[in-house]
């Protein structure tokens, strides 16, 4: 039985929750029922995410939102696009997903993100931030063309608009006139600060539908009168913005153009709903209806540490505490990044942190406390983050700029037109690398290396282990030549034994500029691995070891430029030749590798690109994931066998 504690008084026995079997079911609730309604998908909310982990916090603040959202849409037919889609899970149960919530973010589940694939109700696909404007503006025009009547919300949180994006999108929706509604889902109150009565009382004015008919009734009487009409009409207008700026929230947005509502409680159930509908039946203007929310609301430990429970993994409902095996927390790259970084500070008074809205999952904040005057979080902005940091490693600095492998693809012209261009000794910590797991689609890191191989003077590494991490860095440090990316995987740090693996003929090679390193010798295969693929590979030449198959494993460190030197020596010394990398087979390490050994006239009885297929990854865990796509040792160990046995 869950504590009263935590949950509160539950007042009623009554299922609302068990109505709603698909969309548009919200429609027959009585609205006396709503509040308990909010309750139970809290509660739904907290079981879920406490066994199969995910983004608890944002999914609990826009319960009332969503159940608002859901009152004034009718789905397909209307489309709701949520930005980034952290916050989409209220979404999925009211659309009859709720039996299969207990699946989210598990292999073959529900994704914990918006996704046409899984519903109709889901207008569009996303995962990343500041693009729901975007699309709703392309949605709301497509309507317009086709010439259907379809409403077109698109909700934003105040986070996201760090992102330039956002601002391009509200800037074209100004000339766009189409109709068009904005939730401003503002859970930090950091827009508009003030809210209290006065607030409120002016924003139920301004949505008004009588109050604003009105305005437009008298400014239009009045140009029609000669002479002193027109005038007299310019006069009021600027009396009026000057009283607007005086006393109204959300200028900003009523000087860009568009039709402002709010602040409004985003927890008030009918006053969204009236909000909603007005803004809907403005049909020629982009209207922004700006929501406050409480982060985590209707779970205390949600509420009290919302950015702990903005993406958890399994946790203890009761104490809100993560799930562990009761061991010591496993080191992560990302700590070896962290202490690295901090490390260094302390040496280089040059070095300076550069993030994009994430210093914990970055590892930056330990740095950013001690020196608060060198680190830099610019926001969801990664395009500024790029070329801001190319701007101070111009004037001197050595930036290091740290962002999630799937974020920074959204900065690959900055990086190729501000960083590659000017040779800018620009280091890049690419985080999460690789198969991420349960956040799925739109964030597993596979494509990193098809984006920076290509790019003039970048020096790409992808060190084993936390060891070489931070000889990776410290040879970034000291780089003169250009910009220097280093990549590394999500999750515990392997630590490579040397001493402890009897393969090892000679001691480990020194971490120098495109040199490999050599981990075992073998005669009838060889494998070149990357990053963390390189601990896969020991695994596959410990099984094929007992066959009689030796494999040499080659542990290549830099990517670009990667070592020809020892592709040339070892590839015609062995009957199987493989690649192996957690990158997408297109524009990969494998790829560089058999143009290399074609150019060079090499020939090899057997090549294998061990790759992933040119695919979107689906969410699943990264040992479920990497087995399903044959890149798990015992995939590896199988295809380089029958390779063997059928080339030698």
């Amino acid at each position: 039985m869950i504590p009263k504690a935590i949950w509160g008084n539950t007042g009623t026995l009554k299922k609302i929750l068990d109505e709603i079997c698909e969309a548009n079911d919200i429609h027959h609730i009585d609205p006396s029922d709503y509040r308990i309604l909010a309750r139970e998908i809290r509660r739904r909310l907290v079981r879920t995410v406490s066994s199969t982990g995910g983004h608890l916090s944002a999914s609990l603040g826009v319960v009332e939102l969503t159940i608002a959202l859901h009152l004034v849409l009718t789905f397909p037919e209307d489309k709701l696009v949520w930005d980034v889609g952290h916050q989409s899970y209220v979404h999925k149960i009211l659309t009859g997903r709720d039996e299969e919530m207990f699946t989210l973010r598990q292999l073959g589940g529900l994704s914990g993100f918006p996704d046409v694939r899984e519903s109709d109700a889901d207008a569009f696909s996303v995962g990343h931030s500041s693009t729901s404007i975007s699309a709703a503006l392309g949605l709301a025009k497509a309507r317009d063309l086709r010439g259907t009547e379809e409403k077109v919300f698109a909700v934003i949180g105040d986070g996201a608009l760090s992102g330039g994006m956002a601002y391009e999108a509200m800037n074209n929706a100004v000339e766009a006139k189409t109709g068009l509604v904005i939730v401003l889902n503002d859970n930090t109150m950091s827009i508009a600060p003030n809210v209290g009565g006065m607030s409120n009382y002016l924003g139920q004015i301004r949505s008004d539908r009588r109050y604003r008919n009105l305005k437009l009734r008298v400014e239009e009487a009045l140009d029609r009168v000669p002479t002193v009409g027109i005038p007299l009409a310019d006069k009021i207008r600027k009396t009026k913005d000057s009283l607007k700026h005086l006393l109204l929230p959300g200028m900003l947005f009523e000087d860009m153009g568009l039709t402002y509502i709010g602040p409004i409680d985003g927890h008030d159930i009918e006053a969204m709903k009236e909000a909603f509908e007005a803004a809907s039946s403005m049909n020629d203007e982009t209207v922004l209806v700006h929501v406050i929310t409480k982060k985590g609301k209707g779970y205390k430990p949600a509420e009290e540490k919302p950015d702990l429970f903005h993406g958890i993994g399994a946790f203890d409902i009761r104490t809100g505490e993560p799930l562990d095996s009761g061991e010591d927390s496993p080191i992560t790259y990302t700590d070896v990044f962290s202490a690295w970084l901090e490390d260094r500070g302390e040496i280089h008074d040059d070095l300076v942190s550069v993030c994009a809205a994430m210093p914990d999952g970055t590892g930056v904040t330990a740095f950013a406390e001690k020196y608060p005057d060198r680190a830099f979080d610019v926001g969801i902005a990664e395009e500024h983050a790029v070329t801001f940091a190319a701007g101070m490693a111009a004037g001197g600095l050595r930036p290091v700029v740290s962002i999630y492998s799937t974020f920074l693809q959204r900065a690959y012209d900055q990086m190729l037109h501000d960083v590659c261009n000017a040779s800018y000794p620009v280091i890049f910590a690419v985080d999460r690398s690789g198969i991420v797991g349960h956040d799925g689609r739109t964030h597993q890191g596979v494509f990193d290396l098809s984006y920076l191989i290509p790019m003039p003077g970048m020096t790409v590494i992808s060190p084993m282990d936390g060891e070489e991490l931070v000889s990776a860095l410290d040879y970034a440090y000291e780089c003169e030549t250009g910009p220097v990316a280093i990549r590394y995987p999500r999750g515990t740090a392997y630590r490579y034994s040397p001493d402890e693996d009897e393969f090892l003929s000679t001691d480990r090679a020194d971490f120098l500029r495109g040199k490999a390193e050599v981990l075992s010798e073998g005669r009838e295969a060889v494998i070149f691995a990357v990053g963390d693929m390189v601990k896969t590979a020991l695994a596959v030449r410990d099984e094929l070891e007992a066959e009689m198959v030796r494999v040499t494993v080659v542990n290549m460190r830099f990517v670009k430029p990667f070592d020809e030197e020892i592709v040339r020596e070892l590839a015609g010394k062995h009957t199987v030749v493989a690649t192996l990398e957690d990158n997408v087979l297109t524009g990969g390490f494998g790829e560089s590798v058999g143009a290399f050994l074609q150019r060079e006239g090499i020939q090899v009885k057997g090549f294998l690109n061990l790759a992933l297929p040119d695919e979107f990854i689906p969410h699943g865990s990264a040992e479920e994931l990497y087995g399903v796509y044959g890149l798990d040792a015992k995939n590896v160990a199988d295809t380089i066998r029958e390779m063997y046995h059928r080339v030698r």
